[in-house]
């Protein structure tokens, strides 16, 4: 059996922490939004998780499987974003890594976090009139089901609209960088 290397590099350690760090922040921000809220809206925030996770999936799908040549276009054409696009698709693993892993799986442990609070608030509202394991099991399923039925259609729209979706995020990250005092990428 041949033996797989893995290089252990700085991006590794970076990654793990800042994971760790965003997940705290997420998490205590979905604990004060959940703990302070209705059941409906606590179900939206939910949803809303959700939903972002399936977006950052669906465009590091496209980072993935983007192709550099309509943006070196573009880039000759002078569109300021399309140099963002570009090195988006240079560092494909580094942003799929990013975007799918720790943007996705956060939210999607998040998610699950957030849905027992939504089981403690029906639990609340309802009493011993319902099953406590059932709904707990059946709103598990629900999210779950959300969360991997929405990445599998963002995975089929990255697929098929990929230059439009790297164009876009370049297009964010064009905006965030050039049109705000926040300059987080330099020498672009």
């Amino acid at each position: 059996m041949k033996k797989i290397k893995v290089k252990l590099n700085s991006w590794i350690y970076l990654i793990s922490g800042v994971t760790f760090f965003i997940t705290i922040v997420i998490s205590f921000v979905t604990d004060r939004l959940m703990g302070n809220t209705g059941l409906l809206s606590a179900i939206i925030v939910v949803l809303s998780i959700v939903l972002i996770g399936v977006l950052f999936d669906t465009v590091g799908t496209a980072v993935a499987a983007g192709s550099p040549a309509p943006f070196h276009s573009m880039a000759a054409s002078k569109v300021p974003s399309a140099k963002y696009s570009l090195l988006l698709l240079r560092n494909a693993s580094k942003v799929t890594n990013f975007l799918n892993d720790v943007i996705g799986d956060i939210a999607g442990i998040v998610s699950g976090a957030a849905s027992a609070v939504i089981v403690v608030k029906i639990i609340a509202l309802h009493g011993d009139k319902i099953e406590q394991y059932l709904i707990s099991v059946l709103l598990s399923a629900t999210v779950a089901c959300l969360t991997v039925g929405g990445k599998a259609i963002g995975k089929e729209i990255a697929l098929g609209y990929t230059k439009e979706i790297v164009n876009f995020a370049g297009k964010v990250m064009y905006v965030c960088n050039e049109k705000t005092p926040f300059k987080f990428i330099k020498n672009i």
